[in-house]
Parts: structure tokens; sequence; C-alpha cells
């Protein structure tokens, strides 16, 4: 796989793996086995670049993904960069399957959470740390200081955002740096484009989580195809409706029609678009197939010509299509 860079000196490739779907989110967990034999897969695939949370987990073990990610990823340690977040936690009270978050960005909870995190990675540093989501009642200045005693004291290497704008990005950037920030962004969530002059200017990355839109975008998926409403989000995503289905019709063919030109599927198109407009953006698909593994890999060797790039986006903006799955509610 080619590769890219959060930053000057964090050399990943082309698209990382976002973990959380081997534990938490899209149906019940996979096995230890399963998760080992994944991320070995990835490996040889040429993946560098693994990204979890410290609330990637079950009821019953909320912190189950960094540490399944700890056993599995320790043979490569020395060869993989790490991503992981703090700063939330699930309101546990309620009967949603996509519970809300709670927000804590208090300084004695970071502390306690990367000492937590780098023990289930089996790690004596994290590459990239990010906060998860904003703390209405913590200043992100506040935030980037602790960061920056963090790298000061060699627990992390970099540090990053996740949902946030473009103030929020050069108000931290302003006190200690940041090397990426970590946004939903697919072919139908474009808000965030409005970050990209900025981080363009302050060589920051974009890390681009649900890149396939939750993966209605990968054509898996159709009006009957069901979920566990005890423990798959897409229960209750809006694009998964049989209305929506139709409603994104035209998205599809416009997918297909592209992914019948570059002998590609749909999935591809979806990630080789973002990964041709930017040389700075990483899609992170998850999955919990090894087939889907490497179909995903595949999607750095389609060229997307600026011009095409271009047609996609005029496309899209004209287009009408459903609702998408925006995120889980903040409660404060």
């Amino acid at each position: 796989m080619k590769t890219r860079y959060i930053g000057n000196f964090l050399k990943v490739s082309s698209l990382g793996l976002g973990c959380m779907g081997m534990t938490h989110a899209y149906g019940a967990p996979i096995s230890s086995g399963q998760i080992r034999n994944l991320i070995s897969k990835a490996i040889d695939l040429g993946y560098t670049f693994f990204d979890t949370a410290e609330i990637y987990g079950t009821a019953s073990n909320p912190h189950l993904n960094e540490e399944e990610l700890g056993h599995a990823l320790a043979p490569y340690r020395d060869r993989i960069v790490i991503g992981t977040k703090f700063g939330i936690h699930f309101d546990m009270n309620s009967s949603l399957v996509n519970k809300p978050l709670i927000p804590d960005a208090r300084k004695d909870t970071i502390l306690k959470s990367i000492d937590a995190s780098l023990k289930r990675l089996r790690t004596d540093h994290i590459d990239i740390y990010y906060q998860h989501r904003q703390d209405p009642h913590i200043p992100v200045e506040e935030v980037a200081m602790v960061m920056e005693a963090l790298i000061k004291d060699g627990k992390i290497l970099s540090w990053g955002l996740s949902e946030v704008d473009a103030e929020t990005i050069r108000r931290a950037h302003a006190v200690c740096p940041v090397s990426a920030v970590q946004n939903r962004y697919s072919m139908m969530a474009r808000h965030y484009e409005s970050v990209f002059s900025t981080l363009e200017e302050l060589n920051i990355a974009l890390v681009a989580f649900s890149p396939m839109a939750n993966g209605v975008l990968s054509g898996a998926y159709n009006a009957n195809s069901q979920f566990d409403k005890n423990t798959d989000y897409r229960s209750s995503m809006p694009q998964f409706t049989e209305e929506s289905m139709k409603a994104n019709r035209t998205l599809f063919s416009l997918l297909n029609d592209f992914a019948n030109r570059k002998n590609a599927t749909m999935g591809q198109i979806s990630l080789a678009w973002m990964l041709c407009k930017k040389p700075w953006i990483i899609p992170i698909p998850g999955t919990t197939k090894v087939e889907r593994l490497k179909e995903n890999a595949k999607a750095d060797e389609i060229c997307l010509s600026n011009a095409e790039v271009s047609a996609i986006d005029k496309a899209l903006s004209e287009m009408k299509m459903s609702a998408v799955f925006g995120g889980s509610k903040i409660k404060s």
C-alpha cells in the first residue's frame, strides 16, 4: 500500500484500519482469535495505521477494543502507528443502542485515561492521541496544554481533535501544534470540507472516519438488510431505511458508473474519491471481514483525475440523497 504523512513525521499507510466495529457498535464483538487474524492480514496487506478509543467496548467491558488491540498489535508495534482517543464516556442510563456521549476533558481525567490506554495497548507511547469530542466546560486551550505536557513526558508523540471546526482547530494549534483532525467525512457527509483550507495551511492531516457512510456506500446493503437493535447502531441510522435506499438510487448509480469505468467496487470508488482529492486525507474504514479488508486496501490503486473528482463533487452537490447518521448525541 502507498503511504502518507500525519504532520511531518508519522508515516502511515494511505488507508488506516478503523477498529471500533470489532468490539462495538456494529453487532456483537468478534472473537479474540478473529481480531488477531484480521490484524495479521491487515499487516500483510500493508496497513500500518490502526485507530481505536478507550470507549470502544461493551457494557460489561467498556475498554475491550484497546485490550484486544494491545494483544493483537504487540508483535508489530515497532512498525505501526496507533491512534486512540480520550474525553468521553457513554450515558449508560439511556435505552438507545447508540447511547448519548458525555464529554469529560478535565486534566485529571485525561491523565488517568492516558495511563490506562498505555497499559491496555501494551505500549510505552501513543503515536497520536485524539480528544474524542469537545467538552463545553473545558476550553480546548487547556486540553492543548495537557497534550503539550504528555508530549514532553514521551507518553504521546502527537495529538489530534475529532469532530471540530476551523476555529477550534486554530485555537488548539496555537497552544500545541495539532497533527491530525479526525472528522466524519464521506460522499454523504461533506460539511467538514469547510475546514480543508485550515488543515492545508497548518499542515494537519484529515483522518476520515465513516468514509463509506457507515458502510452504505459499499453496496453491500439493501432495503431488506437487518441489524440487531440491541448491539448495532445501523439499526437506527437513517441511511439504511427502505425509503433511504430508494432516495439514494442516484448516488448508488453514480458509484456504480465509476466502478464500472475503473474496474472497481462501489466502496473502492468512495475511498478513491477522497484519496485522490487531497494527499493529506487518510480514510480509516472499518471491517471485521478479511475480504473487505483486501478490497479496501486496493482503493489506493485507483486513479481518479482532477476532472473526475470535480465531476463527482458537482454531481454530489446537485443530487438529492437521504439523511445520514451524524453521530451520537452529546449530553452535558
